[in-house]
């Protein structure tokens, strides 16, 4: 008879835990697990919120060239020497080094440079530099 009861607490115990862990939807915050659909719904989320996978892009300039970026471009030097240029106002957002950088400025090489607005804000060449670029720009 003790036999009976323990394996109908032991099965009921079973029982339950399988439902409880059957309710949970996988890749929820009940059950993290990420599921290849999960990563996928993610992706497409993130696409129609407007989020990028564009990369970067190297480009080359010459001493005296100019590259203006539009809003939300990023710009790392990555050789040579350049200087920022400012709207008159604000300058250009030095994420790593956590400053503003208005015209004239050097720019550090592998410091990531942010463009905030479409407004003529960029970076000039003073010798022959390579940066790499992920948003619109121009080169004058």
């Amino acid at each position: 008879m003790k036999r009976v009861i323990a394996m109908v607490i032991v099965i009921t115990i079973l029982g339950l835990t399988v439902v409880v862990a059957a309710s949970d939807t996988p890749g929820s915050k009940e059950d993290p697990v990420v599921t290849k659909s999960y990563v996928d719904n993610q992706i497409t989320e993130l696409m129609s919120s407007g989020g990028s996978t564009e990369t970067y892009k190297s480009i080359m300039l010459t001493a005296g060239q100019k590259l203006i970026g539009n809003e939300g471009t990023e710009v790392i030097l990555r050789s040579g020497e350049a200087t920022a240029i400012d709207n008159g106002a604000n300058g250009v957002s030095d994420v790593t080094g956590a400053m503003d950088l208005m015209t004239g400025k050097s720019i550090s090489q592998n410091h990531l440079l942010l463009i905030p607005r479409s407004d003529g804000r960029g970076i000039q060449a003073n010798t022959e530099i390579w940066v790499m670029v992920r948003g619109t720009y121009t080169i004058q």
